[in-house]
């Protein structure tokens, strides 16, 4: 089991982000991917959203810093750390978009990408880019299938039932034979998406029992990720407590877990960085 970190900063949802965030930048955003980078943790995440409606971020939150932008700048400041999008919303973006923007993310970060992908439910974001809401799901399955066909020769074709290219250069690639896929989601079908047309799957708001009953209802692949949310941990404090969580997770079928630490300023969170690597040991250091 791998540990990533839900970054700091770049994402603040209401009652899951700490007050210091909000006055923090670039700065204090270096440090702590630096932090990450050197004590090996696996990946360090970056959601998407365009624009919240105002009536919605009381509850969504308001603060989405863009990913490609944001990783570009950290693929700069690190060295190892891969780069998650947690996740990209693919009805917003045309397959070929993804490929040449995020394939040249890979490439300048010398193959650190993996790529978290959903189908998205925010209608009012949809409707803003005039992305069609309805069929989201087929639409993202096919997609999925465009990415792959995009990936891997510079010249790629897809005939599918949404996306068609043909007699167009796509360059540069990845520098990754096969980026990683790992698909979000709640549902029966986002697992199936995951299993058939990717490499992992990230679910959120399951119970344990819920996630239990849909990881035993199909086959996994060899080598495929089950990405799971840690509650928030404070090392520091109750190093006991993080041990458990962490336990009860693997338990749970999960081969990464992202978490999310408790701290009350950028050192204080460094720190935390530290106190976890020392009680996760293989599952954070890599050599």
């Amino acid at each position: 089991m791998r540990l990533g970190l839900v970054t700091p900063i770049v994402t603040r949802v209401p009652r899951a982000h700490s007050p210091w965030e909000a006055a923090a930048g670039p700065a204090e955003l270096v440090r702590v991917a630096m932090a990450a980078d050197k004590l090996g943790y696996e990946h360090l995440t970056c959601s998407e959203h365009i624009a919240i409606p105002v009536d919605m971020a009381a509850a969504r939150g308001g603060t989405y810093w863009d990913p490609l932008s944001t990783f570009g700048f950290l693929a700069g400041q690190t060295d190892r750390i891969r780069f998650l999008t947690h996740v990209l919303v693919l009805g917003y973006h045309h397959p070929l978009e993804i490929a040449k923007r995020y394939g040249t993310l890979d490439r300048i970060s010398n193959g650190r990408l993996t790529l978290g992908l959903g189908v998205g439910s925010l209608r009012e974001e949809f409707d803003l880019l005039d992305a069609p809401f309805d069929e989201r799901g087929a639409r993202a399955d096919d997609a999925l299938r465009a990415l792959r066909a995009a990936w891997g020769t510079a010249i790629p074709h897809y005939d599918g039932e949404y996306y068609r290219f043909d007699a167009l250069v796509v360059d540069p690639q990845p520098s990754q034979q096969r980026v990683p896929l790992w698909i979000g989601g709640r549902t029966r079908r986002s697992l199936r998406r995951a299993v058939e047309l990717g490499d992992g799957w990230a679910p959120f708001g399951l119970a344990r029992h819920q996630l239990r009953e849909l990881l035993d209802s199909v086959k996994l692949p060899t080598g495929f990720d089950v990405v799971l949310p840690a509650p928030p941990l404070d090392p520091a404090a109750d190093p006991d407590a993080v041990v458990r969580t962490l336990a009860s997770l693997a338990d749970a079928g999960a081969t990464v877990v992202n978490v999310a630490l408790r701290a009350g300023s950028v050192e204080e969170y460094v720190q935390q960085l530290h106190t976890l690597a020392g009680l996760a040991g293989p599952a954070v250091g890599r050599p």
